[in-house]
């Protein structure tokens, strides 16, 4: 340093207004919504086109954005399907997992399969459910895409079981059954209405497996009740 430079004291560097400081968590917000919107559209695009379907440059033309703009968001295409895959993640919980917990044992695993029914049901995806499609499209695919949806559909698959194994130690569910094997028959009943809704048409899909998904839970408890 020369002699006649001064070093300057961090109490004498400008500090930045006030106003700058307030516009900052207004712009941190802004992108948040803008990132949330974006992926909502992106989820519905997936559901309908496939994961692999979906490119930066065919969600920039559908909300008539540019590239660069979406890749101030997502850096690159498996991003980007790692992000929707978390986006159908919280939107699946929201609509079927978070309602059911207010239950326990035997209600919460009823609650579970009939949320999961009326959302698959009532298209909350235009592409019918999100997971079902996505476990079918990336089964043999590996790589990031696919180890966050196997995680997510364990979590799924537990989350039934545990219900189910909660009914048992109630004494709600017999002690000789199996709960995963009722676990894992009632999430491939519940994917086999989402296949048969979406490649025949079949408007009657969800209401044959709530009765086959009701009657397997039925089979399983002490007591059988007769339905409608």
């Amino acid at each position: 340093m020369k002699p006649s430079q001064k070093r300057i004291r961090a109490s004498d560097r400008p500090k930045p207004s006030s106003g700058s400081a307030r516009k900052a968590p207004l712009r941190r917000t802004r992108g948040l919504k803008t990132r949330q919107a974006i992926l909502r559209k992106a989820v519905n695009l997936a559901s309908l086109e496939g994961l692999e379907g979906l490119t930066i440059g065919k969600l920039a033309s559908a909300l008539r954005i540019s590239k660069s703009g979406l890749f101030a968001h997502f850096g690159s295409k498996e991003d980007l399907q790692c992000a929707v895959v978390d986006a159908a993640r919280e939107i699946f919980v929201e609509k079927v997992v978070r309602p059911a917990y207010e239950f326990r044992g035997l209600k919460r695993l009823r609650a579970l399969c009939e949320n999961w029914l009326s959302y698959g049901e009532g298209k909350v995806f235009p592409g019918g459910c999100f997971f079902s499609a996505a476990s079918l499209e990336f089964d043999d695919r590996p790589g990031r895409v696919r180890d966050q949806i196997v995680e997510l559909m364990k979590k799924w698959l537990g989350g039934l079981e545990q219900a189910a194994r909660e009914a048992q130690l109630a004494g709600e569910i017999k002690k000789e059954a199996d709960v995963r094997q009722l676990a894992f028959e009632i999430q491939a009943l519940a994917m086999g209405a989402n296949w048969s809704s979406r490649l025949f048409r079949d408007q009657n899909a969800f209401r044959l497996v709530r009765g086959a998904i009701l009657q397997r839970i039925d089979q399983a408890t002490e007591s059988m009740p007769l339905r409608q």
